[in-house]
């Protein structure tokens, strides 16, 4: 309270020169907003290249998660394919025993670490990947994948072993554990440096992420206000969160599977309708991946690079593997087993890469609306969209729907004409103080607007529901509504377990008192997160993905061989049906 007093009172001269300041740039239409915003993009795009695209030839961080997922499957000898049956077993509760430790059983751990991983990155991830890298950053999500099921096992099968049992009888555990207890205090500032990572990540890729892209959803879809969404959802995921773990596991048991049935019954109905395209739209998956062409209006760059960078990043969001998060979910099972935690994990990669993410893609490359354009209203103002000024003018001329000076871009790409009410419009494009970015049109009556129609080509979620409306037109309209549906359910309950992530990783850093405060900010961070620009929001994720892999990474290659002695020691015993 102290500094606020300090803040407020003594200093208040300064916040009130401040505010003068602001106003006389924002006269001359450089507001610090503008400003600051270009300079932050600036900033998190120079980050984001340094973590995902450095050397440029072939990027560190690419080459750790490959090599790892490599080197782990042959030192385990392919665990994701020969113990997957026994992953099976477990989750389905053959082996729970009500005398084990830990707070939730093997279902409710899946379903926690599903909620956070069978999300946005099957909806929008895919779609982000497509309209940047092709059909073929598809492939290499799928590697990733199959790689991942081999970490995620290594993981998580580490978090139970090296968790700790907290004086209230709960658990913690996760990288942060197994690194400090595992490689011991002398390597303790790297698992410090991961909970930092971690803590971040979860208020962007966990939740600002989720948040934007179920604002960005029902704008397209309703054209319902971003904050509206943003105030709601945040609401909804302040209730949830503050009941703990058990809530979560509670809630995320109920909805996982209904959300994952919905959205993947949607989508085999198109590929149903569509089969005799499934096989072509594999094998474009499959040559494009080693052989990039861009798409119309140069949609997927063409370039191998970017096409195995963009599989890769979206595929490490979407299953999470390496990342480190979903071991502190596992850590809270149910079982004194760590090793059948473990292949409880591995099932995850493959539920959401393999078959749901494999699912969109297909369904989006098939309806061919990633490399179309399609008529929809966007907001001036909105974080997709981009003013861009002609030499020293500040104003956008529009002549009958063309832009005569100057370009509005959308998602990356120019769009050509302007439409109001599926009319062409006369006027210009300005930056006024109180309304941002607005259109005054010249040969009508109306008021000055900032939403306008356009030919846009669509990324994102948005996407994903133009493909599955395409694909589903000749069953039942209407097919976009099931993809914005999933993306509330997915979105929330994404948000939901990720808080979990960062109450474990601020407790191990701060203690148990510092929970309640990271709550409070990480609902105001889903806020935020819905109103911020789409590119920005996801590019900050995939930053804080690169700063938790890293460490985490680290840890794994030096405790593989604790991972090894495990796996030979369980299956090297029998293993019985557990009976109530």
């Amino acid at each position: 309270m102290s500094f606020f007093k300090y803040f407020f009172l003594k200093d208040g001269f300064i916040f009130r020169k401040s505010v003068f300041t602001l106003y006389f740039v924002a006269n001359y239409e450089l507001t610090f907003s503008n400003l600051f915003m270009d300079l932050f993009k600036q900033i998190v795009d120079t980050l984001n290249n340094l973590i995902w695209a450095t050397p440029s030839i072939f990027p560190f961080m690419v080459i750790l998660l490959l090599s790892f997922g490599i080197f782990i499957t042959f030192k385990l000898g392919f665990i994701q394919i020969k113990k997957f049956p026994h992953g099976v077993k477990v989750v389905l509760g053959f082996y729970d025993s009500p005398e084990d430790t830990g707070d939730v059983n093997h279902f409710q751990a899946l379903s926690t670490a599903l909620s956070a991983t069978v999300g946005i990155g099957n909806i929008a991830g895919v779609a982000i990947a497509i309209h940047y890298g092709g059909p073929g950053a598809l492939f290499w999500m799928w590697v990733t994948a199959i790689l991942g099921m081999a970490i995620k096992y290594a993981e998580c099968t580490l978090a139970v072993h090296y968790r700790e049992i907290n004086a209230d009888g709960s658990v913690s555990g996760g990288p942060m554990y197994y690194i400090e207890k595992g490689l011991g205090q002398k390597w303790k500032w790297l698992a410090v440096t991961f909970a930092i990572a971690a803590v971040i990540c979860s208020f962007l890729t966990g939740n600002a992420v989720q948040a934007n892209t179920v604002a960005d959803t029902l704008y397209s879809t309703f054209y319902f206000p971003t904050w509206a969404t943003g105030l709601i959802s945040a609401v909804l995921v302040g209730i949830v969160i503050i009941g703990g773990i058990k809530r979560i596991g509670n809630v995320t048991a109920r909805l996982a599977p209904l959300m994952a049935l919905l959205y993947v019954v949607s989508g085999l109905l198109i590929l149903i309708v569509h089969y005799d395209q499934v096989l072509p739209s594999l094998i474009n998956i499959v040559e494009s991946a080693f052989n990039p062409t861009a798409g119309a209006f140069g949609v997927g760059s063409g370039a191998f690079m970017t096409t195995l960078v963009w599989g890769i990043k979206r595929g490490l969001f979407s299953n999470e593997a390496g990342q480190g998060s979903a071991p502190i979910a596992h850590a809270a099972a149910k079982t004194d087993e760590p090793v059948r935690e473990g292949v409880v994990a591995l099932l995850e990669p493959f539920i959401d890469t393999l078959m749901i993410c494999t699912m969109t893609g297909l369904v989006i490359i098939i309806t061919n609306v990633w490399q179309e354009r399609h008529f929809n209203q966007f907001n001036l103002n909105g974080g997709e969209t981009k003013i861009e000024w002609l030499n020293n003018e500040t104003n956008i001329t529009v002549q009958d729907g063309a832009i005569v000076s100057g370009s509005v871009v959308i998602n990356d790409f120019a769009v050509d004409s302007l439409f109001s009410n599926g009319l062409p419009v006369t006027g210009m494009i300005t930056n006024t103080i109180d309304k941002g970015f607005v259109f005054k049109s010249s040969t009508t009556d109306e008021t000055e607007v900032s939403a306008l129609q356009a030919k846009v080509i669509e990324n994102g979620a948005p996407l994903t529901a133009l493909a599955f409306e395409s694909g589903l037109s000749s069953l039942f309209p209407g097919g976009r509504y099931i993809v914005t549906l999933c993306v509330l359910l997915f979105g929330i309950s994404t948000s939901i377990s990720w808080s979990y992530y960062g109450d474990r990783s601020i407790q191990y850093l701060l203690g148990d008192k510092s929970i309640n405060y990271y709550k409070i900010v990480y609902v105001a961070m889903h806020f935020v997160g819905a109103v911020l620009a789409l590119s920005t929001v996801w590019a900050i994720g995939d930053i804080m993905l690169g700063l938790m892999a890293l460490p985490n990474i680290i840890g794994l290659f030096a405790l593989s061989g604790v991972v090894y002695t495990l796996t030979a020691t369980y299956f090297s015993k029998t293993h019985e049906r557990h009976e109530d």
